[in-house]
């Protein structure tokens, strides 16, 4: 008895998208019925490489399809069944390249449907180029930006700076801008721009040497696009950033991704561009930089759990009736990392952890059961990741932002340093604990808002902006955060988009923080 499969493609390569084609076999063991619709605009390469006659297809319209072409491996699809309407869930739909045929089975488990952002090792350059790398920093004065102008200092013969921007702080914009004597600068703040101009105008610079200088939001997404660099390092904190990260994306350079909201807001826009431009993501964070570091080498298909690692904030051995007592200063007093502040305050919330479990997802194309959190208060093990054979592994280093910061910007080249090495007998032991999500219930909510999908992450992470700003500000108190987050995300999904564009994405960023400060004067 044929069985009737509806199915959709996740994000799928042109490669894969070029291979599907067009059959009309006398007795399949299977009967394949496809239905394209929203999922092929959500990744152009898709839509345009279709094979004839496949690309029209609507829902009322469908064809049969079998097979795909050999040498690509097995690939897992979302699937239902329409026969009587009995669920098939993707855990029993397998694509087998040996017979060449949609097989429907009882106990397949799957593992990431979704195709990851980050490059596979067939994605490795080939450049013989012999020169430094050329980079562009963005959020030039943050920790990301300092750190990582730490490592071009010690390294110039690997690592050549283009173009700098960053907030406000002309003082060391100077600076930066008389040492590694960028092409471009910007200053975020316009009103900052004269005084920027100035103060260049004062280092009395060779033309050869005077960088062409822009300012505000247009400025910063100028410095993104600029030039031969290979390499943008996004450091600029929150939604801010997205705007930058697209345009380099636009001008076909790789992002070193230090600015997670990239992704967890504008990871429905985000990944059809990469696709678009062939660009990459290079994790630049700790954690997601471990996970990277620990797939090299491991095949496709092959991963089978993440395990992200956090520190349990400035809070860890507080008790949770105390956490009404705390104080802006307290949640800066993180234990192990040295971060602004924003993140910081995340770190103590762990809605960074429920973030980053967002980020997993979209850069590793991990199924959101497939993630999972651990407090590991030495900081040490950065993140692991379990592989089909249940072999785990984890990436391990002293907690110093430049390690990842540098892999993002050398990857897949090790680039020697004159750091300390881990030291395994001076650590002694290394300890593990699950989370209690009644201090941290923001993880359990970044969970649900990542589920759900579509614009809603778009929203969680604007609320927590505005809500950790409000903090910051001794506006509300700490744990406000999370009721602010979770009355914002509740008034929201009702409204949930679920294939936003990038104007959906601002307008609800927009909305979302408009909400929080709203919702904030009735908790005062």
């Amino acid at each position: 008895k044929a069985v009737v499969v509806d199915f959709a493609i996740f994000d799928c390569d042109s490669a894969m998208a070029g291979s599907l084609f067009v059959s009309a076999p006398a007795a399949p063991s299977v009967r394949v019925f496809s239905e394209f619709r929203s999922r092929s605009r959500a990744c152009p390469r898709v839509a345009s490489q279709l094979p004839t006659g496949l690309n029209a297809i609507n829902g009322s319209t469908r064809k049969s399809v079998e097979g795909i072409s050999s040498g690509l491996g097995s690939q897992f699809f979302s699937a239902r069944s329409l026969a009587g309407r009995r669920e098939v869930s993707a855990d029993s739909f397998e694509v087998d390249v040996a017979s060449r045929k949609f097989v429907v089975t009882s106990e397949q488990k799957k593992h990431a449907p979704l195709l990851g952002c980050v490059p596979t090792q067939a994605e490795v350059s080939t450049s013989t180029s012999t020169g430094p790398k050329l980079i562009t920093l963005l959020g030039s004065s943050g920790s990301i930006g300092t750190q990582t102008l730490d490592i071009v200092r010690e390294r110039p013969d690997k690592f050549k700076v283009v173009g700098l921007a960053c907030g406000r702080n002309v003082k060391l914009l100077v600076e930066q801008i008389k040492e590694f004597k960028p092409q471009i600068a910007a200053i975020s703040d316009k009103s900052l721009y004269d005084d920027l101009k100035d103060a260049v105008d004062s280092l009395n610079l060779d033309v050869s040497e005077r960088p062409i200088l822009t300012c505000g939001q247009e400025g910063v997404v100028e410095v993104a696009r600029f030039g031969d660099s290979e390499v943008v390092v996004t450091g600029i904190v929150g939604c801010a950033g997205l705007l930058p990260t697209l345009a380099a994306i636009e001008a076909g350079k790789d992002i070193a991704l230090a600015n997670k909201e990239t992704l967890i807001a504008g990871g429905p826009v985000v990944k059809p561009m990469l696709l678009k431009h062939g660009c990459k993501i290079l994790p630049a964070d700790s954690e997601h930089s471990a996970l990277f570091q620990c797939l090299q080498g491991v095949p496709p298909g092959g991963l089978r759990k993440i395990i992200l690692t956090a520190s349990g904030g400035a809070f860890r051995d507080w008790p949770v009736e105390k956490l009404k007592e705390v104080k802006v200063a307290d949640a800066l007093k993180h234990p192990n990392w040295d971060m602004g502040a924003k993140i910081t305050v995340d770190s103590a919330t762990m809605m960074n952890k429920g973030l980053e479990v967002i980020e997993a997802h979209w850069l590793f194309g991990a199924n959101y059961d497939d993630i999972d959190v651990v407090i590991h208060p030495e900081s040490i093990i950065h993140s692991l990741i379990e592989v089909q054979d249940t072999s785990v592994i984890a990436q391990l280093g002293w907690p110093d932002m430049r390690l990842p910061i540098l892999y993002s910007i050398s990857w897949p080249e090790r680039v020697a340093t004159t750091w300390s090495p881990l030291d395994l007998v001076k650590l002694g032991s290394l300890n593990f604990r699950a989370p209690d999500f009644r201090k941290y219930p923001c993880i359990p909510l970044a969970y649900q808002c990542g589920r759900v999908g579509g614009s809603m992450p778009a929203a969680l992470n604007a609320a927590n902006e505005q809500a950790v700003a409000l903090f910051l500000q001794e506006k509300v108190s700490y744990l406000d955060i999370y009721r602010l987050l979770e009355r914002t995300v509740e008034t929201h999904s009702a409204e949930v988009i679920q294939d936003p564009t990038l104007d959906d994405i601002l307008q609800v960023d927009a909305w979302a923080r408009r909400e929080v400060s709203h919702q904030a004067k009735s908790l005062v």
